[in-house]
C-alpha cells in the first residue's frame, strides 16, 4: 500500500487584541491593529510588555519575534531599573508646590466654598473646605490640570498637525495610566488623542514632544524606523527630548497624597 499522506498541522488561530501571551516567562499584552504590517514591542513605564501585532498574525510568528528580541527587552528592562520612578507625594496645605508647564506655583487655601481650583497672581488657589478632604482635593487639583491642559493642548495641536502634514485628531486630557499619551485611529475620522493630565507639569517643549509623538501615529503605527524618521523630520532633537522626558517624567506628581 502507498504511504498515507502526513496529516497537516492545524492552522493556529490569529492573535486577539487584548489577550495575554506568555513567552519564556514574559507576560505580554497583545495589541492588534489592521494598520500594522510588522510586529513591535514596547516596554511600558511600569515594566510591563506590550506586543503590537498586525491583523491575522499567528502565535508562532509572535513567539519567534519575541525570542529574537530578548537582548533588546533585557536592555530596556535594565534601563527602566536605572530610571525607576521616584514620583513625589503632595499635600493640600498652604505653600505646597505644584508644577504647571515646568514652573512651580505654591498652593493658597482660600475661603471660597464650591469654587474651582484656579491659578491667580502666581498662586494656585484651592478652597480650604475642599482641601480638608484629601480625596476631594485631589480630584479638584487633577481636574484643574485637565481643564488647563486641554485648553493649552488645543492651541498647540493645529500647528503640530500642520507641520507633520496630518489631520487634526480629537484631543482629551485624562489619566492614561503609565503613558504620557495615546492615539487611537477612528473608523471615519482622524481618530482620538488622549494626553495624561500629569504631563502638563512638564516644560512646554516636552509636552509638545508628547503631542508630536502621538501625531506621528496618524501616519505610522508602532515605533519602528519609519516612525522615528517621521518624528525626526518634525523634531530633529527628538532623541534628546525623549531622554529629558524619561528623566523628568519619573519625578512628576501622579496624584499620590501625603497622609497626615
Amino acid at each position: 500500500m502507498p504511504d498515507s499522506p502526513l496529516p497537516r498541522a492545524a492552522a493556529q488561530p490569529p492573535l486577539i487584541d487584548g489577550q495575554e501571551l506568555t513567552i519564556d516567562g514574559w507576560v505580554l499584552q497583545v495589541r492588534v491593529s489592521s494598520r500594522r504590517s510588522k510586529l513591535g514591542l514596547t516596554v511600558e513605564r511600569d515594566g510591563s510588555l506590550t506586543l503590537r501585532a498586525p491583523a491575522a498574525c499567528q502565535e508562532d510568528r509572535a513567539e519567534a519575534f519575541v525570542r529574537g528580541s530578548r537582548q533588546w527587552i533585557d536592555g530596556k528592562l535594565r534601563l527602566r531599573d536605572q530610571l525607576r520612578p521616584v514620583h513625589p507625594t503632595r499635600a493640600f496645605i498652604d505653600g505646597e508646590t505644584y508644577r504647571y508647564l515646568g514652573r512651580e506655583y505654591r498652593l493658597l487655601l482660600v475661603d471660597e466654598p464650591g469654587a474651582l481650583v484656579r491659578l491667580s497672581a502666581g498662586r494656585l488657589r484651592l478652597d480650604q473646605a475642599t482641601a480638608a478632604d484629601a480625596k476631594l482635593a485631589r480630584r479638584a487639583v487633577t481636574d484643574w490640570y485637565r481643564r488647563v491642559g486641554l485648553s493649552w493642548a488645543q492651541g498647540r495641536l493645529q500647528p503640530w498637525a500642520a507641520r507633520m502634514d496630518v489631520a487634526e485628531p480629537g484631543v482629551m486630557v485624562r489619566d492614561v495610566g503609565r503613558r504620557w499619551g495615546t492615539y487611537r485611529p477612528g473608523d471615519t475620522d482622524s481618530g482620538q488623542m488622549a494626553l495624561h493630565w500629569a504631563a502638563f507639569q512638564l516644560p512646554a517643549q516636552l509636552v509638545d514632544y508628547v503631542i508630536a509623538h502621538e501625531l506621528a501615529h496618524l501616519r505610522v503605527a508602532g515605533h519602528g524606523p519609519d516612525y522615528w524618521r517621521l518624528l525626526r523630520r518634525a523634531i530633529p532633537e527628538c532623541e534628546r527630548l525623549k531622554e529629558e522626558l524619561d528623566e523628568m517624567g519619573r519625578r512628576v506628581w501622579l496624584g499620590d497624597v501625603t497622609e497626615y
